[in-house]
């Protein structure tokens, strides 16, 4: 009598069998299926053609969005009146370039002084608020500085409650700098934003380099100035940039506390004269035929916005390191 060895005909359509065999192969074929699909967040996938594209659309969109609108202010600056009325307002084809507009603009009227006078203010203004907000940084990033955490949430407290306008108008007044250019400088020579941004840095900076420059005998002033500073010219150079676009664009302190029309920055004769058609006096008539007056208003813009459009390349590679080391660490 022989033995069968193996499965025979009855194990070969056994459902339990089958049914193992099934969940074996599942189980081989289930890696490839997770191979497959990645498990990746999909901000982290490659993006699609048509997303691409899309991407590119919206940001020529947007970079047209920009340029666009300064092209149109330029050439119209520096357009004659002929080619200004023959395109019944901002002009956006040259039909003949002049410089008869920034002439006129920058001829030593009031438009010049206040140019000067921004720029001194902006300039005075930076040293200042860039020299305070390193000092106070510096001293609430050290742990052992003498009540740094009171003074650091006394300061935070300024970036969500103020004393108000009336307030602040009766101290700049009380302190006797009405028609001041301080008035334009103290009110708003520190900002606690910018203050917690280098502090958040300094903070980055690795302790123990300078507890070794303080058992060598660096004081705090040394370590500050030939160590924290030389490491932080990213953050320094971004909260300059931020004191010096306030200062340039300010207005509403020289409103409020500037009544005489010689001290005035160039902010205030823009507004007067670009956004309220106010006749800039110590300027040439701009209706008198020669230069038209839209050219004039766009010279004032175009003069306005130089200063940034100059500085701000330069700062632009800092930003990142600038800004968001800062601000996550802080």
């Amino acid at each position: 009598m022989s033995t069968s060895i193996g499965p025979g005909p009855s194990h070969v359509n056994d459902p339990v069998r089958q049914g193992v065999a099934t969940g074996v192969l599942a189980d081989a074929a289930r890696p490839a299926r997770r191979r497959r699909t990645s498990s990746r967040p999909v901000w982290d996938e490659e993006p699609s053609l048509p997303a691409q594209g899309a991407k590119g659309i919206v940001l020529v969109l947007i970079c047209l969005a920009v340029l666009v609108p300064l092209y149109t202010i330029i050439l119209t600056s520096l357009s004659p009146q002929g080619a200004i009325t023959r395109a019944g307002g901002l002009v956006l084809l040259p039909d003949g370039i002049t410089l008869d507009a920034y002439r006129q603009v920058l001829s030593g009227g009031i438009v010049t002084r206040a140019v000067i006078v921004s720029l001194g203010v902006t300039a005075v203004g930076t040293a200042l608020s860039l020299t305070v907000s390193v000092l106070a940084a510096y001293g609430l990033s050290r742990p052992g500085s003498f009540l740094h955490t009171p003074i650091l949430f006394l300061m935070l407290g300024t970036m969500f409650f103020g004393a108000g306008m009336i307030p602040m108008y009766l101290l700049v007044s009380g302190l006797g700098l009405i028609d001041s250019y301080w008035a334009l400088i103290l009110p708003s020579a520190i900002s606690a934003f910018n203050i917690v941004i280098m502090r958040g840095f300094f903070q980055g900076i690795d302790q123990g380099i300078l507890e070794s420059a303080r058992i060598d005998g660096a004081s705090d002033w040394r370590i500050l100035f030939q160590m924290v500073l030389p490491m932080s010219k990213a953050v320094v150079a971004v909260v300059a940039l931020f004191y010096a676009v306030g200062y340039w664009n300010a207005f509403f302190n020289a409103i409020l506390y500037i009544n005489d029309s010689a001290k005035q920055p160039l902010q205030v004769v823009l507004r007067s004269f670009v956004l309220q058609g106010v006749s800039v006096p110590g300027q040439v008539d701009v209706g008198s035929g020669e230069v038209a007056t839209l050219a004039v208003q766009m010279a004032v813009m175009v003069i306005a916005l130089v200063p940034v459009v100059i500085v701000y390349p330069f700062i632009q590679r800092h930003f990142k390191t600038g800004v968001m080391i800062g601000a996550v660490k802080g």
